[in-house]
């Protein structure tokens, strides 16, 4: 059975990266009918934070990302850990190096000088086992060594192909602090072996890691997983993806009101190429159609605007209901609503605003909402008792004072014409469009109306918020725009 895992480091939040790989992981596994496995990298125990992995968790249950088991953490396991280097060190394959910082990076600054690859020397290896046993009594500090053997590795890589490394280039490698303190490439060696991984699928930033921990599978004559090192994520300007480019974590992805699905697509075609022009994707699609084949190896861009569209996309799917249940806390965060035992008030007059009226609204702009977060600077007028707004927006083409007077003066005889019960944007619009077909001028009242309703350049139709804000209201905002 196929097997694969997401195993982060609990020294930072969940980013797109993260997230992406943990996806693609994700998506083999179910295509695979694999497991997927959550496994915490945590012996880095200085810079691992508990709220870190609260924030991984969280993001990947939000993005629906469940996992079939762990999570593990590497920290539960040292005891596992300790068997293994015990047994490297009572093989000869480990040793106890007691080099200090300051040797090390004596020796690293004459190689380089030499213009030689910086790698350590082995003087460590040679010591007896009297020796070593002697040091160590004498309470002189040591890290262990692994002997690596110098030979080429290779390895098919399953997105790359064939890949190629020469170890004598990298010396003996540091593989724990002590016996019960085991270092990256060695746990994660430990780790995907005891829990059966069959398929590594990673970021190329590790790929230089991979020949390391292939030695030190031979050295336990452990089977191989098979290795695939996925592509970067890149900035618009093709250099790394950063904070700079305006990355964030998955969790502050959400709060700026980004949909869980339209992420998952979104991160999906970041370095995936489904073959074909469709871009739309359910979680359900991505796993049948997902395969390594279609991986791409060269970096992908991460383009905000593809993701606002796409976002944009399943926002306009949604149904009322669910999309005003997912905007009211922007709305309440925005300061335009407050919610007390179950009703809604407007916060600037303590008006009760019942949920329908507040979802008529939220419907009003499903078209043109990219994000959650813009709901409340997009809808802000229908929740406020006076708009802030130049007296120049009323105008229509190049009216004069008078003639906006007259057509503000119009709209209200009209608008007060129209009787409580039928104050529907039907009638509405029936009423202005038989005055201005006696000018044929339709933007003289209809573009008027819009802005003092408004107080934007863009907006919905006059009549939609004017049956939205009812009679009375309309009216008062048309004897302000009056007085302005």
């Amino acid at each position: 059975m196929t097997r694969v895992r997401f195993a982060p480091s609990p020294t930072g939040t969940l980013h797109v990266g993260g997230a992406r790989t943990a996806l693609f992981n994700y998506l083999f596994a179910k295509n695979q009918k694999g497991k997927f496995i959550l496994r915490i990298e945590d012996t880095d125990i200085e810079r691992s934070n508990e709220e870190y992995t609260k924030n991984i968790m969280d993001g990947l249950i939000w993005l629906g990302l469940s996992w079939d088991e762990g999570p593990y953490r590497q920290r539960e396991r040292l005891e596992i850990y300790a068997k293994y280097i015990n047994k490297l060190l009572n093989e000869n394959k480990a040793y106890h190096c007691f080099c200090t910082k300051e040797e090390l990076d004596s020796e690293r600054e004459q190689q380089m000088a030499k213009k030689l690859a910086p790698k350590y020397s082995g003087k460590c290896s040679k010591f007896s086992k009297e020796e070593v046993e002697k040091l160590r009594a004498a309470g002189k500090p040591s890290v262990i060594r692994f002997r690596v053997e110098p030979k080429k590795v290779r390895f098919e890589d399953l997105i790359r192909g064939n890949v190629e490394f020469d170890a004598s280039l990298f010396g003996d490698i540091t593989i724990a602090k002590d016996e019960k303190t085991p270092l990256y490439n060695f746990a994660v060696v430990i780790d995907d072996n005891e829990m059966g991984i069959t398929h590594v699928l990673r970021g190329e930033d590790h790929i230089s890691n991979t020949p390391k921990q292939i030695l030190i599978y031979e050295a336990f004559n452990m089977p191989l997983p098979k290795y695939g090192h996925i592509a970067m994520i890149l900035g618009p300007d093709k250099s790394k993806l950063s904070k700079r480019h305006g990355a964030t974590s998955i969790i502050e992805y959400r709060e700026m009101g980004y949909l869980p699905e339209a992420l998952i697509n979104f991160m999906a075609l970041l370095g995936w190429n489904p073959g074909t022009e469709q871009e739309i994707f359910s979680k359900d699609e991505l796993i049948e159609q997902f395969s390594l084949e279609k991986m791409t190896k060269s970096g992908a861009v991460f383009n905000i605007e593809k993701l606002d569209w796409i976002n944009g996309h399943y926002i306009r799917q949604k149904n009322i209901k669910e999309l005003s249940e997912l905007c009211i806390p922007y709305l309440i965060n925005s300061k335009l609503i407050s919610k007390d035992k179950n009703k809604f008030y407007l916060t600037e007059t303590r008006e009760e605003i019942d949920e329908a009226r507040i979802q008529k609204i939220i419907k009003l702009e499903q078209e043109r909402i990219k994000k959650l977060s813009e709901i409340g600077e997009l809808t802000s007028f229908f929740f406020k008792d006076k708009l802030d707004y130049e007296k120049g927006l009323l105008r229509w083409k190049n009216m004069n004072d008078d003639e906006l007077k007259n057509s503000l003066d119009t709209i209200k005889k009209l608008i007060s014409s129209i009787d409580d019960n039928d104050f529907k944007k039907e009638i509405i619009e029936k009423t202005l469009l038989e005055e201005s077909e006696k000018t044929g001028d339709k933007g003289s009242l209809f573009w008027p109306l819009r802005a003092l309703l408004s107080g934007k350049k863009a907006s919905p139709g006059p009549c939609e918020i004017a049956e939205i804000l009812g009679k009375n209201k309309t009216l008062k905002r048309i004897e302000d725009a009056i007085v302005k």
